[in-house]
């Protein structure tokens, strides 16, 4: 993965700097699952990576991100509404997580991705201003939160990584369906 060691970097301001490489173990078992075999449909996919991501990505990330895509591969056997399969998979991270919007997590990049996807505007701005609106918050969740008022003025990780996700739907075409 590309910006793993950007994530690193992040992560050891506010963390304990081991994001980055988490991220890249799971993307490398990811390459490894998709490239071995075929999917008959999108929530078959979906729960390959959920669960790939949980059994290869270290610390919260893992369940975090995996608890996204099972949720998403459950929503997309009965919806083929893109917009709500991501809000299943921003349900999955808030449930597993316990976290919500404002307390400087990947839920702060989520919930903007998913209302930008369901208004239709999703965008590299609408990224970029969502990861940015995360610097000046409190962590009050996740490792983050032990440094308190420390970790104002530093881009969550997790909003990090999950911005790249949301940036990956948009230049792959996804969205365009």
């Amino acid at each position: 993965m590309e910006n793993g060691e950007h994530l690193n970097q992040l992560d050891t301001a506010i963390g304990d700097g081991d994001h980055g490489s988490n991220m890249n173990r799971g993307a490398q078992a990811l390459k490894y699952k998709l490239e071995s075999r075929d999917y008959d449909d999108l929530a078959d996919l979906f729960k390959e990576v959920g669960m790939a991501l949980v059994g290869k990505v270290g610390g919260a990330s893992g369940p975090l991100y995996g608890s996204a895509f099972i949720e998403m591969a459950k929503k997309a056997k009965e919806s083929t509404d893109f917009s709500d399969i991501v809000s299943a998979g921003l349900d999955g991270i808030s449930t597993c997580g316990k976290a919500k919007t404002g307390e400087k997590t990947m839920v702060d990049m989520w919930t903007h991705g998913v209302d930008a996807l369901k208004d239709g505007t999703l965008s590299k701005d609408v990224i970029d201003e969502a990861l940015t609106d995360t610097k000046e918050m409190k962590a009050t969740k996740g490792r983050a939160s032990f440094i308190g008022d420390g970790s104002i003025g530093y881009v969550d990780p997790g909003a990090q990584s999950s911005a790249y996700l949301f940036i990956a739907l948009l230049e792959t075409g996804v969205l365009d369906d």
